[in-house]
């Protein structure tokens, strides 16, 4: 793998679903021993997980990282919450986007990069029912429409 290019760990499809995503960050993440052991081996979860601002740190909170099988009793709590490592200027811009009803902060996906696990969040503002309708409504047209193309070019 070359340097600079990320393996992708986890990844949160549902964010996706449920936010439009308008910005995404880079983010590193403080783990423990066991943890990043259990990261590298894809035991990582972030489907329900979220990002919280407190006391100028930035948090993420929910996020599952399975115990690691070879680990003793030095082993990681499997939920806890864990520290983001951004810049100040980029904690007070989440601070900031935050404060704006209906906006979240969302992790879109976990990966290692240059040996580093990095957490690109989104910033989203939530989706109505009707815009999840529209959406499939578009994907449905999408598909329809690659599917004549297929038969056409055939």
């Amino acid at each position: 793998m070359a340097k600079g290019e990320g393996k992708v760990i986890a990844q949160n499809k549902k964010a996706g679903f449920d936010f439009f995503i308008e910005e995404t960050i880079e983010a590193g993440i403080v783990l423990q021993g066991t943890e990043i052991k259990s990261a590298r081996n894809g035991k990582v979860q972030i489907v329900d997980a979220f990002v919280r601002i407190r006391n100028g740190e930035a948090w993420i909170s929910n996020m599952h990282i399975a115990p690691y099988e070879q680990g003793n009793i030095f082993n990681h709590d499997p939920t806890r919450v864990r520290k983001l490592l951004l810049h100040k200027k980029q904690i007070n811009h989440l601070l900031g986007v935050s404060k704006v009803q209906g906006a979240a902060i969302v992790p879109l996906k976990m990966y290692l990069k240059d040996g580093y696990a990095k957490v690109l969040i989104g910033i989203g503002k939530g989706k109505k029912n009707y815009d999840k309708r529209q959406d499939l409504k578009k994907k449905d047209a999408k598909r329809e429409i690659d599917r004549a193309l297929k038969e056409r070019s055939r």
